[in-house]
């Protein structure tokens, strides 16, 4: 999955796309309304590229979380991030069973959940072996 241009902006509901650079910051375009508007270097911006989820172990990164999920659901949607704690924690479990359960927050797995459904309904999930078949054409 490329996440390199989605990012999340502090203060600000929603998914964000990279549209162009400024000389002291980003104007960014909206995933859900498509309204663009500007972000400065004073907004805490967070691509999703760089997001990762603590194991036990080391860290894993948020696209390869997503990958499972979308493994896990045949490129369906996930749980509804409104469940209820529990029901969200066993899906979790069930997707990533050795995340750290003292570092993973409930609002953490709640916005995995929602930005997981919400580049699905996009249609901007595909797993990388896809990918990669849809940038090499295949010859007759």
């Amino acid at each position: 999955m490329d996440l390199k241009d989605i990012m999340s902006i502090s203060g600000k509901g929603g998914l964000f796309r990279s549209i162009a650079q400024t000389k002291n910051g980003l104007i960014v375009e909206s995933l859900v309304d498509k309204k663009r508007f500007p972000v400065y270097v004073s907004d805490k911006v967070s691509a999703l590229e760089d997001v990762s989820i603590f194991t036990k172990d080391n860290n894993i990164q948020l696209k390869d979380v997503m990958d499972l999920i979308f493994k896990k659901e045949s490129g369906g949607n996930c749980i509804d991030p409104k469940s209820d704690d529990v029901k969200l924690k066993k899906y979790f479990e069930e997707v990533l069973p050795d995340y750290d359960k003292e570092r993973v927050y409930m609002s953490d797995i709640r916005k995995l959940f929602l930005w997981y459904n919400l580049l699905q309904s996009l249609g901007l999930l595909k797993l990388e072996e896809e990918e990669k078949k849809e940038e090499t054409p295949e010859k007759e």
